[in-house]
């Protein structure tokens, strides 16, 4: 094992992945000459050069269309948007185009596409910069969705994704890039659409993803101490879900709390809520709750910053609302 922070273990999987198939190559605003905007491709273009680590101009809608057509013939593209906020302009491509083009093209034309880059709330950004859209692409029948929450998961998931057939959306965190982790030694993957227990516990089971988790842990341990035992399942992926590993947890809990760092209406936490009560009714001994992002655009303030977020004391609410301990 060793230590690397987490743009170091998105750099390995995607200079193995160059290394290991020539149809791989990265494209996005800054990823070559200035080593991306977050240091994630640093030294990329000096071992791959130009035609393969691509400056592309500030124009999403455009390279991505470029990367989309460079897919359905036979190439692997990297597509790096500096945040999944100016992703927004390039959604026709992602939604219309490479989402739909296996069935619309009766077949024909696979897409195997990445499209990563920085997602969620980073700090003050205000709100057209601070969005997670996990729910918003997981909705879209043809994409698989990723967002994985530490260094080991993030350089596993990232060589699956740019190796699967179909288009990967890939979230990672502005707040994670710099967060250190073990990875094990050499090449390793970690299959889409499988969930991990991060955590074993008793008493309640918490299901979270991306970089909220490290609230859920802190949660977690406060609860501990409280005689309160928290299993943590990271999904992971978020299209497909793991639902399998959540309804055999709650077997043994009987108790459900999602935590999600985006809004609440048609969220991730939603769809999971819904399963658990299809599949995991019997087993419940309280309602599943839910701790979300307010419902309101993202504020610059730190102070209503906090506010919005879930947070520690929040999950611990509501942790202890289906212990029926408030």
């Amino acid at each position: 094992m060793k230590t690397v922070q987490f743009r170091e273990a998105l750099r390995e999987a995607m200079s193995e992945e160059m290394r290991r198939d020539n149809g791989v190559f990265l494209m996005g605003e800054e990823v070559a000459e200035y080593n991306g905007a977050y240091k994630v491709s640093q030294g990329m273009l000096d071992e791959f050069g130009p035609k393969r680590v691509i400056d592309t101009p500030i124009a999403e809608l455009g390279f991505t269309g470029i990367g989309v057509g460079a897919s359905m013939n036979g190439l692997r593209p990297i597509v790096e948007f500096m945040t999944w906020n100016f992703a927004i302009l390039a959604a026709d491509q992602i939604i219309n185009s490479a989402a739909k083009m296996l069935q619309m093209s009766g077949g024909q034309y696979h897409c195997p596409i990445v499209f990563r880059g920085g997602n969620g709330t980073a700090g003050q950004l205000a709100a057209t910069h601070s969005q997670s859209f996990e729910a918003f692409y997981a909705h879209v029948p043809g994409l698989k969705v990723v967002t994985p929450s530490n260094p080991h998961d993030a350089k596993g998931l990232l060589k699956s994704a740019i190796r699967d057939n179909d288009p990967v959306v890939f979230l990672e965190s502005e707040k994670m890039y710099g967060d250190k982790g073990e990875i094990a030694e050499g090449e390793y993957l970690i299959p889409i659409g499988v969930a991990d227990v991060k955590r074993k516990g008793d008493h309640v089971t918490l299901v979270t993803f991306g970089k909220i988790i490290k609230v859920v842990f802190e949660a977690a341990e406060a609860l501990e101490k409280e005689g309160i035992s928290c299993e943590v399942i990271d999904l992971r992926t978020v299209r497909p879900i793991d639902y399998a590993s959540v309804v055999e947890s709650i077997k043994k809990t009987n108790r459900c709390v999602v935590v999600e760092e985006a809004w609440p209406l048609a969220s991730i936490s939603s769809e999971i809520a819904y399963h658990v009560q299809r599949y995991a009714f019997d087993y419940l001994d309280a309602p599943v709750m839910r701790v979300t992002q307010t419902d309101t655009p993202f504020a610059f303030s730190p102070t209503l910053i906090d506010e919005a977020l879930p947070n520690v004391q929040r999950v611990m609410n509501a942790v202890k609302s289906t212990m029926y301990r408030n």
